[in-house]
């Protein structure tokens, strides 16, 4: 991986090095690797893929012809990139999970006297265990080294990425800055999320029993036919 993050580090274009680093910073691999690992990542696991198919049709004693080894480059750059998509969805739920009980810390901070930054406090440091905990922790690391509070909370939206933090923080700070009662705002903003969560487990309630039809259909199905069927096809041929 590291030679070819030397070899293609140079070539690489400022604007897709932004956009795969805002992708890795919204999946939270960010602290692990960076846009040009990524990318040589894709390439070492694009040139596994052709090397294993190489390897399996010289033992089969078969040709890999150039658009097999093209569909597999492909398969292979895609691999990592499906990976990076599937860990930013789980990490979006999560957030989305957690917001509600994060809110509701820092409400009940903010009402007993503390103002945002002391509520941030609490809530990172009592909340559950999880991306956002985290999150919350480098804002007020941004804060301690000297950042505005209401910069280090829009940077937290743009590397979340997700709409309602986006809402919400923008919220906040127009509130803050109209000298709205932060508190109640707060309030508002928890119930509005906890009702949101609500609406999605009703929606994935509701696609569950579409999600069944596939395998019902073709793995429950045919094995209950099969079953019902065998004493009675059994009995014609011994009748027979």
């Amino acid at each position: 991986v590291k030679t070819c993050e030397l070899i293609i580090q140079p070539w690489m274009d400022e604007r897709l090095r932004k956009f795969v680093q805002k992708r890795l910073q919204q999946a939270g691999v960010a602290y692990l690797l960076n846009a040009s690992e990524f990318i040589a990542l894709q390439c070492t696991v694009a040139g596994l893929v052709v090397g294993i198919a190489g390897l399996c049709a010289k033992l089969l004693q078969a040709q890999l012809g150039w658009g097999w080894i093209g569909l597999l480059t492909l398969t292979g750059l895609l691999l990592p990139l499906l990976s990076l998509r599937d860990a930013r969805k789980r990490r979006e739920q999560r957030l989305l999970r957690e917001l509600p009980v994060f809110l509701d810390f820092i409400v009940m901070a903010v009402e007993a006297g503390l103002n945002l930054t002391g509520g941030l406090q609490q809530a990172a440091r009592l909340g559950p265990e999880g991306p956002l905990r985290l999150e919350l922790s480098r804002v007020l690391r941004d804060i301690r080294t000297g950042a505005n509070r209401q910069s280090a909370l829009r940077n937290m939206a743009d590397r979340v990425g997700i709409k309602e933090f986006s809402i919400l923080i923008s919220t906040l700070i127009q509130a803050e800055q109209s000298g709205a009662s932060i508190g109640a705002t707060l309030r508002i903003q928890a119930e509005q999320r906890r009702a949101e969560r609500f609406q999605r487990a009703e929606k994935l309630a509701m696609q569950a029993p579409v999600k069944l039809i596939f395998p019902l259909v073709v793995f429950i199905f045919p094995v209950t036919f099969l079953i019902l069927a065998f004493p009675i096809i059994m009995k014609f041929m011994y009748d027979l």
